[in-house]
């Protein structure tokens, strides 16, 4: 698809409305009447609501999981034949993200926003989408983990990923909001790059903990 102005009004209004509303309440004559065109341009670009969804994806995961796999050459490369530590893993997929270009200063949380959705809401063609265009490069980020943890079961292990990128997710589109928090309590100023620097440890910490015996709640007996 050939991009235009047309084409980027339309993922702009898109992105926006669809962080703000969610996907299924947002319809595409609100997304034509934001971006200024009308349903016909929509279909000519897109063909459909699932294909501009996948489009909005596509629009920061493209070169975002490009930079990726750099990193992760560079990462393997410098670490030769020490396996790259968790650290160094979780570092190198937070530096991307924060590093990469943004179109405006709500790049990063509107699409954590974004991704957060994707996980809560009903898209089963996203998640599709997601895994056969950029399984290569969060596959190697697996494989990472994976080897970083070796410690950890498999339920284990899905489990902790979750929980990272539920933090992540969470930390990453209140940016704004919690840094204006900080601001207001602490008198501190802070960066979205600080921010991703304090998260790392954290996630790193949390994927290496102790694994916990699962325990079942008894109910009260009835007398």
């Amino acid at each position: 698809m050939a991009q235009s102005d047309t084409v980027d009004r339309i993922l702009d209004a898109a992105e926006e409305l669809f962080a703000e509303r969610g996907f299924s309440e947002t319809s595409l004559r609100m997304i034509t009447s934001k971006a200024g065109v009308n349903l016909a341009a929509v279909n000519y670009h897109f063909g459909s609501k699932n294909a501009l969804i996948q489009a909005v994806f596509a629009r920061f995961l493209t070169p975002f999981c490009q930079t990726l796999e750099t990193a992760f050459d560079d990462l393997e490369a410098s670490c030769r034949d020490t396996p790259p530590s968790l650290d160094q893993s979780l570092w190198a997929l937070t530096e991307s993200a924060v590093r990469m270009p943004q179109r405006n200063e709500k790049g990063i949380s509107i699409f954590m926003r974004l991704l957060g959705l994707a996980y809560t809401q009903s898209q089963g063609h996203l998640r599709k989408f997601l895994e056969q265009e950029y399984s290569e490069a969060f596959g190697r980020f697996m494989a990472l983990l994976k080897g970083a943890t070796p410690q950890l079961s498999a339920v284990d292990r899905y489990w902790r990923i979750q929980f990272m990128l539920g933090a992540t997710a969470f930390t990453m589109s209140s940016s704004d909001a919690l840094r204006d928090i900080l601001q207001n309590k602490l008198g501190v100023e802070t960066t979205v790059q600080e921010i991703a620097a304090r998260l790392v440890p954290f996630l790193a910490a949390g994927l290496q903990a102790d694994a916990a015996v699962p325990t079942l709640i008894s109910k009260p007996s009835v007398a």
